[in-house]
């Protein structure tokens, strides 16, 4: 059996090495922090900072996906989250509504003018989004006049800090956590459990059993040990179902419906996939309605989370998001990458940042650690790429 296990690794190395690297990173901050790195609140506010990288490593990846890139991600999450606070200070305007204006506006409106460059008018995405960049920086500096705008609304702020309600009251316990948690990996076992059998019916190639239970095994106690973390403090935030929410849906578009399959196709291939009847353009302005959509709702987390909106916000984001991207197993040449791998990526970068900071690293060594795990992952993208194509 563990032959078997051992086999099964090495064969799907590059779905598994986000997860060793996760796991690697916690257990030797845990030791040099002396066990404060898992504590739960510790824990908790990682899951919190984690939560507005992780929605923009969501929509990147699809970007990277079709072979295009999003530099404007940042100052465009920084911009609509003032937005959305001004409309909620200022204008006093409805928690539900505020929502849906800053949503649509990046899907509709910011969304729609980078895929009109890049689709339409052939512009390079790394050129139409630099200049975006650059263009919505200004704008969130003329939206705040180069000052902090605080957002007083209680209900808006809980997004970025609030925790769930409980359903019993249990001592040192937050029991729909727990629930939460169980009801999840039921959901995530039938789930593994169906996708296993349709790839058998395909005759495709599956893990041995032994391997496939064993994954499933570790996958419980790992989930399990950080729920019962999580309940002992305050329980899920807000965010971290928000983002739960986001990864489920994405994941569920990208491996169970047509467009999912198309944007894989228009990203292994685009003049196959044009050639096959899938139209690029559509795609492409999909994929960059959804990179708007996940910077507006990026945007509102971090907005919510700080209770305020200031000019430099956002700065550095898309660097962190397009890291857990392929941190997470995103292909560097495209057409290969799963939103699972991006929220591990994600979680990757920022435990990098959050143990750093327990430890008092200087900012300076923190941005050359970072940059070089940003090459390892990319080292080994390459690595297992072409080990895999070798097989092949």
């Amino acid at each position: 059996m563990l032959n078997n296990i051992t086999q099964a690794i090495k064969e799907n190395i590059r779905d598994y090495g986000m997860y060793i690297a996760l796991a690697l990173i916690m257990l030797i901050f845990t030791q040099l922090t002396d066990g404060l790195f898992l504590t739960p609140r510790v824990l908790s506010d990682l899951i919190d900072m984690t939560g507005y990288i992780a929605v923009l490593s969501v929509g990147v990846t699809l970007v990277i996906i079709i072979r295009h890139i999003d530099l404007s991600i940042g100052y465009v999450c920084g911009f609509l989250g003032a937005v959305a606070a001004i409309l909620t200070s200022t204008y006093g305007l409805p928690i539900w509504l505020v929502i849906i204006i800053t949503l649509l506006s990046g899907a509709i409106i910011i969304g729609g003018w980078t895929g009109t460059l890049v689709a339409n008018l052939k512009v390079p995405a790394f050129v139409a989004t630099l200049a975006a960049m650059t263009i919505f920086r200004g704008m969130l500096i003329r939206v705040t006049n180069s000052a902090t705008i605080f957002t007083d609304n209680e209900n808006f702020n809980a997004i970025g800090n609030g925790y769930i309600p409980d359903i019993a009251n249990v001592e040192g316990l937050h029991v729909l956590t727990m629930v939460i948690g169980l009801v999840g990996l039921v959901i995530f076992t039938a789930m593994a459990i169906a996708s296993r059998r349709k790839q058998q019916s395909y005759n495709l190639h599956v893990p041995v059993l032994p391997a496939f239970i064993a994954k499933l095994v570790v996958i419980y106690m790992v989930v399990m040990f950080f729920m019962w973390k999580l309940a002992s403090f305050k329980g899920l935030s807000w965010t971290a179902i928000i983002v739960a929410i986001v990864v489920l849906i994405y994941s569920f578009i990208m491996n169970n419906t047509t467009i999912g399959r198309h944007i894989y196709a228009v990203g292994g291939n685009p003049e196959a996939a044009e050639l096959s009847g899938i139209s690029v353009k559509f795609v492409t302005y999909l994929v960059f309605a959804s990179m708007g959509l996940m910077a507006g709702l990026s945007g509102i987390l971090f907005t919510a989370r700080l209770q305020s909106a200031t000019p430099t916000a956002g700065m550095g984001f898309e660097l962190d998001a397009i890291a857990g991207a392929f941190v997470g197993g995103t292909a560097t040449t495209g057409g290969i990458g799963k939103v699972t791998g991006s929220i591990i990526g994600a979680l990757v970068m920022m435990s990098l940042t959050k143990g750093m900071d327990l430890m008092n690293v200087g900012v300076s060594y923190q941005y050359i650690i970072r940059g070089l795990v940003l090459v390892a992952a990319v080292v080994f993208d390459v690595k297992t790429r072409n080990m895999h194509s070798k097989k092949a």
